[in-house]
């Protein structure tokens, strides 16, 4: 999904992977917008589908866009992504404190699987469903390969690459809760929170401790979470597949 042919630090890839992470681009197609939203004092974020309209829009070059479009499934709200060949998100901006990170809720529904899908492999790197997010933190730590990545990606987009970045996914067969380490990048890593075709046109609702799946796939502790998106994808297996996403909460 994020980069196509051999490791080389292509400008594609880099843009493709800061996007991805959460990462404003200024080369990429993009409804930009510069609110940021921070934890209120009291209570928690949420993140509706009818507030499509403040969602970023985001393309990845060379890549064909997702369609998102809000309806009704029953009777609720959805922001429906039907992707085919495509890889695009929507993002929010956000601004909470690690010492704020609490429950996470969201829900969504899935169509179909791609049968060729491998989140482990970078040729086959596809998902019907992402909740992505993205965090801060100590750059100084970084890997050689990961700095060069991150120099790269703030001089072609203006911005650093993301401390890390952590994904909510179904996979196609892989357990319940392993950690996907991204293929390009040990600095992308991805939770199963479903697996397999077993509930595939079923509402399906997850509440996750972001601190603890953190900590868990990254073996630290978190930094402040700065980005939020949602994002269906199928550009490297060259599937059709639509999913729909509900309510998104941070308590």
């Amino acid at each position: 999904m994020v980069f196509t042919g051999s490791w080389g630090w292509s400008a594609l890839g880099v843009l493709c992977l800061a996007v991805l992470s959460g990462c404003a681009s200024q080369g990429v197609n993009e409804e930009k917008s510069d609110v940021v939203i921070s934890m209120p004092a009291q209570g928690g974020l949420h993140f509706r589908p009818q507030d499509k309209a403040k969602w970023e829009a985001v393309s990845l070059p060379g890549k064909l866009r997702t369609a998102f479009k809000l309806e009704k499934q029953g009777h609720r709200h959805a922001l429906q992504a039907h992707a085919q060949s495509s890889a695009s998100l929507l993002r929010q901006r956000v601004k909470v404190a690690p010492e704020k990170l609490g429950r996470l809720q969201f829900e969504w529904q899935v169509e179909n699987l791609m049968a060729e899908a491998d989140m482990a492999d970078r040729d086959r790197d596809d998902s019907p469903v992402r909740l992505i997010l993205a965090f801060e933190g100590d750059r100084s730590r970084f890997s050689a390969k990961n700095a060069m990545l991150s120099d790269l990606t703030e001089a072609l987009t203006g911005e650093p690459l993301p401390y890390a970045t952590l994904m909510y996914v179904w996979s196609n067969h892989r357990p319940v809760d392993s950690v996907i380490v991204n293929p390009r990048t040990d600095r992308v890593r991805k939770i199963v929170v479903e697996s397999g075709p077993k509930h595939v046109m079923q509402w399906r609702r997850y509440e996750r401790d972001v601190r603890a799946d953190y900590e868990k796939a990254f073996g630290e502790a978190p930094g402040a979470l700065v980005a939020v998106a949602i994002m269906t994808d199928s550009d490297n297996t060259r599937s059709n597949v639509r999913a729909w996403y509900g309510d998104i909460r941070f308590d």
